[in-house]
């Protein structure tokens, strides 16, 4: 407990960032900071001095001189040193107007001016209903609007493995359970890699149990592949490694590596994973970004036992640990595994909580994850509408997805969905999609989604 709340209560008093012009520069800086014994921390570039999901270093402003002097001894390549009393303001007027109570309009109030908001303040939001609902949907959907814009991500999972060491109570890829097994080679990842740059995507992500066969000299003999072959971005999600293959992972070009929390109470996260530690999974969290890729993680909504209170902390943990990629989505019930008979999550609180965490957490990307899709078939038009402006699309070979589930039932989200959802939510596709490759392949794609 006490790694987590010395983490959590980390608060610097007047806090300054400095913005690097790359993750080289950023990593060198960070390292002379630490080296100097200048309290740091990592986190996503708040809007306003940066790009979305860029990384800037936290310090606090009785450093800001001596940081100053690091840079330029170091001749360290950097935008600027920023005071975060000038945080981006919102214009949140037209909620105001809304039927919403005098408590409401008082959170709206810390949000326009971007004042963090207490776990109390983000409980009230988690329980709101009737108009006070669509008031805290309308306005995560401003401020997504303002942070990310209207042009979706999308990414694609390669789920190469579904061979696990581990016996996570909810995972129907667990140890225990008796599901066919397979294990892609390295060049069946290539190959379906090789599909997905033809179409355009960016950011392949691969994803796969825990499984030791996936050697560290295998894992970079794959990485480094993809980025000498198809340069794009590589997103890991393979479990807790060693601190050394994170930062090998980093230096051989991995750009974000996906390692959930699942849920930031002990309590919980102790029941739901007879087999992890969780004071060791917090501990990798901040060896991810350590090592320069951008921490993405996230949780499920609505497992057993769990409350409102613990979902607040979720959302807090994600904020302060500075979290680049951020996964919220419903529990779902996988058969074979003890929490086979399970009720799943509740869409409208899932909903809620993808708009509170983009309004408290803000220059993030924020998935409308497979499992929403999963639980309702307009759940990630819905969880577009409520601040999420990324897809994921399912890109495991057609013959081994059906032996690929952590929950049962699960909806492979195609390229065909993922236009669906964008669509009906309103919004426009990536610009880096080849369009006329999809238009041979019967795609059809209004010009007004571009």
């Amino acid at each position: 407990m006490a790694l987590i709340n010395k983490f959590l209560t980390n608060k610097f008093e007047e806090p300054y960032i400095l913005v690097c012009t790359s993750k080289s520069q950023m990593l060198f800086s960070k390292d002379l900071l630490d080296k100097e014994g200048i309290e740091n921390d990592l986190i996503p570039t708040p809007k306003g001095f940066g790009g979305v999901c860029t990384t800037a270093i936290k310090f606090d402003k009785k450093f800001e001189q001596k940081v100053r002097e690091i840079i330029k001894k170091n001749n360290i390549e950097y935008e600027g040193i920023y005071s975060l009393k000038d945080k981006y303001k919102y214009n949140l007027s037209e909620i105001f107007n809304m039927n919403i109570s005098d408590t409401l309009k008082d959170i709206v109030k810390k949000v326009e001016a971007n004042i963090e908001l207490n776990k109390e303040e983000i409980k009230y939001l988690l329980e709101v209903e009737n108009e006070e609902y669509d008031a805290l949907i309308r306005m995560a959907d401003i401020i997504r609007k303002e942070c990310v814009g209207d042009r979706i991500e999308i990414r694609a999972a390669i789920e190469f493995s579904n061979y696990c060491r581990k016996n996570c109570n909810y995972c129907g890829v667990r140890r225990d359970n008796k599901i066919k097994r397979y294990r892609m080679t390295e060049e069946e990842i290539i190959d379906e890699v090789e599909k997905l740059y033809k179409v355009g995507i960016k950011t392949v992500i691969l994803q796969s149990g825990e499984d030791p066969y996936y050697t560290t000299d295998r894992m970079l003999s794959i990485i480094k592949e993809i980025k000498q072959k198809f340069r794009m971005g590589i997103t890991l999600s393979i479990g807790e490694r060693e601190e050394e293959e994170y930062r090998l992972f980093s230096d051989a070009g991995v750009n974000n590596y996906l390692l959930k929390i699942e849920t930031a109470s002990r309590r919980l996260f102790e029941l739901i994973h007879p087999d992890d530690d969780y004071d060791i999974r917090v501990k990798h969290t901040r060896l991810i970004k350590e090592a320069g890729m951008r921490a993405a993680s996230g949780g499920m909504i609505g497992l057993p036992t769990q409350t409102i209170d613990e979902i607040a902390e979720d959302i807090i943990f994600q904020r302060d640990f500075g979290i680049h990629m951020i996964g919220f989505g419903p529990f779902l019930p996988a058969k074979g595994t003890p929490y086979e008979n399970c009720k799943p999550g509740d869409l409208k609180l899932s909903l809620k909580v993808v708009a509170v965490t983009r309004i408290v957490c803000q220059h993030v990307f924020l998935p409308a994850t497979t499992a929403i899709a999963t639980l309702h078939p307009d759940g990630q038009t819905l969880a577009l509408k409520a601040g999420a402006n990324t897809i994921m699309l399912i890109s495991t070979p057609p013959s081994l997805r059906d032996n690929y589930q952590i929950y049962s039932n699960k909806n492979m989200v195609d390229l065909s969905f993922a236009i669906k959802s964008t669509r009906d939510a309103k919004r426009k596709l990536p610009k880096y999609l080849n369009y006329d490759y999809l238009k041979e392949l019967g795609y059809e794609i209004e010009d007004e989604l571009i």
